[in-house]
């Protein structure tokens, strides 16, 4: 009877603990770039270094002010691809209209490192218009 009762109690301290793993603090909404938005020029590599830490299902507003010319996010596959700006392999999300207004949102719902850019004229590799995000699991 013993072995009963001390298993009731791993239950029950294993339910309490999955329980208080499950409270999650609410998932922030950020807009890329701040104040600055979605634009040719700006340092976002730098905006997300200081920006750090994001969060599983943080979501990501990309946008542009309609005065600047129009910009597009892609998410690219790796390393390489984000170095050198290389789009042939890459998944476009949302084009520069979709990017235009409210903008465009992208939840972050994975554990690896999003490389995202704009893919339009040079804005990737002179533009700076260019970031690699890694979300980590709220406690």
């Amino acid at each position: 009877m013993a072995s009963i009762g001390s298993n009731a109690q791993q239950i029950i301290l294993l339910v309490a603990l999955g329980a208080s793993l499950l409270t999650v603090t609410r998932a922030a909404t950020v807009i890329v770039g701040g104040s600055e938005n979605w634009r040719y020029g700006y340092n976002y590599t730098e905006w997300a270094a200081n920006t750090a830490p994001f969060y599983f299902h943080d979501t990501l507003v990309f946008k542009y002010e309609n005065s600047t010319p129009p910009h597009s996010v892609y998410l690219l596959p790796n390393l390489w691809s984000y170095s050198t700006c290389d789009f042939s392999k890459a998944k476009l999300l949302a084009n520069s209209t979709q990017v235009k207004g409210d903008g465009f949102k992208f939840v972050l719902n994975q554990w690896r490192v999003f490389y995202f850019a704009s893919g339009e004229a040079n804005d990737c590799k002179e533009g700076l218009m260019k970031m690699a995000i890694v979300p980590w699991p709220r406690f």
